[in-house]
Formats: structure tokens, C-alpha cells, sequence
């Protein structure tokens, strides 16, 4: 007597076909999240490098700007600011804790699966 599993493997390979199909597109799916998530973070912190970058620039030109002309503008220290502003607001978002688990659905399903054999059997 064959495990039901094996029977089922001779007499209906499409019902397995269609089976491993579904994991692969849940697979897919998942990853596909995944990889939003990491493209999104890695964005942010490229965004924060540069705003940092522009900071320090504008804020140097402003400074010397403000001790040539002996004077004080508001817009020497608006446009530095702006650029530190963005600079903290990549900042804040690259650094949003990514979920702890990844693929969770998969994983259930790969549970639920192992669950169902271990009842067959």
C-alpha cells in the first residue's frame, strides 16, 4: 500500500503541478513586498546622504555669505534649513523598522500543508 501522498502523485501529478505553481506565485508576491520595502529604505537613505550633502554645502556658502556681506538674511538661513529639514525627513523614514518576519504567509501555508500530510499519514 502506497502513502496517499505517492498515489496521489501517480494518479493526479496536475493537482501537484498546480499545488507547487501556487507557492511559487505566493513566493512571488512575497518577495515582491520584500523588495519594495528594501528598494524604498535604500531610496530613503540615498535621499538622506545627499540632503546631508546639500546641507553642508549651503550651509558653508551661507556662512561665508553672511560674513562677507557683514549681515544677517533670513534666507541664509531658510534655504540651509530646507535642505536639513529633507535631510531629517529621510532620515526618519529610512530608518522605519522593517517587519520582523518575512514571507509570514508562506510560511503558513507551508505549515498548514505540513499539518495536513501529518494527518494523512
Amino acid at each position: 500500500m502506497l502513502h496517499p501522498l505517492f498515489s496521489t502523485l501517480i494518479q493526479r501529478p496536475d493537482l501537484v503541478m498546480n499545488h507547487v505553481s501556487a507557492y511559487a506565485a505566493l513566493f512571488n508576491q512575497e518577495a515582491r513586498v520584500a523588495s519594495a520595502q528594501l528598494i524604498k529604505r535604500s531610496v530613503a537613505w540615498a535621499l538622506a546622504g545627499v540632503c546631508g550633502c546639500v546641507f553642508v554645502v549651503l550651509a558653508g556658502i551661507a556662512l561665508m555669505l553672511g560674513f562677507l556681506n557683514n549681515q544677517f538674511h533670513w534666507i541664509l538661513v531658510i534655504v540651509p534649513g530646507t535642505a536639513l529639514l529633507m535631510t531629517a525627513l529621510a532620515l526618519a523614514n529610512a530608518r522605519q523598522a522593517l517587519p520582523a518576519e518575512h514571507f509570514p504567509e508562506l510560511k503558513a501555508q507551508i505549515e498548514s500543508d505540513a499539518r495536513a500530510l501529518r494527518m494523512v499519514a
